[in-house]
């Protein structure tokens, strides 16, 4: 479903990724891990199309990303992002139904809230949650309304970035256990960055890890402990020994 093939993108002087290959099947969920600042969000920008790489080719389903026409390609993502991304002024419902509400996959109104409400309820949440403003929710509360309305189209493929920042082991769990229940019932493709291992072991299906701008080693997860990559293995163990260098 996804091709990335010797992806570069850099910044200046800064090279972020220096030749990223990576095949994301579909229906299959893969998970991408590396420290901080190692180059994810952009290869997830790179992906999305918000960012032109420098060189190289990322292919959706056989077509160039590049050569796609904006509105279609879009159209078959949904986005679950880091901070929530909620818009503060609008109620829950309409946060969720935000896609359905603008644009060509636009609904009728009382057809779109009461998807938004069925997508709230598939995420755990109550109806009387829809016309809850954001900032009267818990965070964990905010990721469910982000994920609700990441699945509100029903889109293809899901990006998932850092699912679980700033949430609580308990509220971590939950919010793990969600995401990969809705890819296997969607059957959608999905792409999660994040260093969280918790995170990697329940939504995964295959892992790749970046660093220094390329793939390093990739993997069906159940193959992550034993990978035998010096550049995984202290990732994995969050060990300060090793070829990866802490920043101290």
């Amino acid at each position: 479903m996804i091709e990335l093939r010797e992806v570069h993108k850099g910044f200046g002087a800064k090279k972020v990724l220096q030749g990223v290959n990576l095949t994301i099947p579909r229906g299959e969920s893969m998970v991408v891990i590396g420290g901080s600042g190692t180059g994810k969000s952009v290869l997830l920008k790179c992906v999305l199309g918000l960012m032109t790489p420098d060189a190289g080719t990322i292919l959706l389903d056989g077509e160039d990303v590049a050569r796609a026409e904006r509105d279609a390609f879009l159209a078959r993502f949904g986005m679950l992002f880091q901070g929530g991304a909620l818009f503060d002024s609008l109620p829950v419902w309409q946060n969720v139904a935000f896609r359905l509400l603008r644009g060509s996959l636009a609904r009728p109104r009382d057809e779109a809230r009461e998807i938004a409400i069925e997508k709230l309820r598939r995420v755990g949440l109550k109806p009387d949650v829809a016309d809850l403003f954001p900032a009267e929710l818990s965070g964990g509360m905010q990721k469910r309304v982000g994920l609700a309305r990441a699945i509100a189209a029903e889109p293809e493929i899901i990006f998932f970035d850092e699912p679980t920042t700033g949430l609580d082991p308990i509220m971590a769990g939950v919010i793990n256990e969600l995401i990969r229940e809705i890819v296997v019932e969607m059957g959608a493709t999905a792409m999660t960055i994040t260093h969280d291992m918790s995170s990697v072991r329940a939504i995964s299906d295959k892992v790749a890890m970046l660093h220094e701008g390329v793939i390093q080693w990739t993997g069906p997860v159940a193959d992550l402990d034993a990978s035998g990559d010096p550049y995984v293995a202290q990732f994995i163990n969050g060990s300060a020994d090793g070829p990866i260098e802490a920043v101290r």
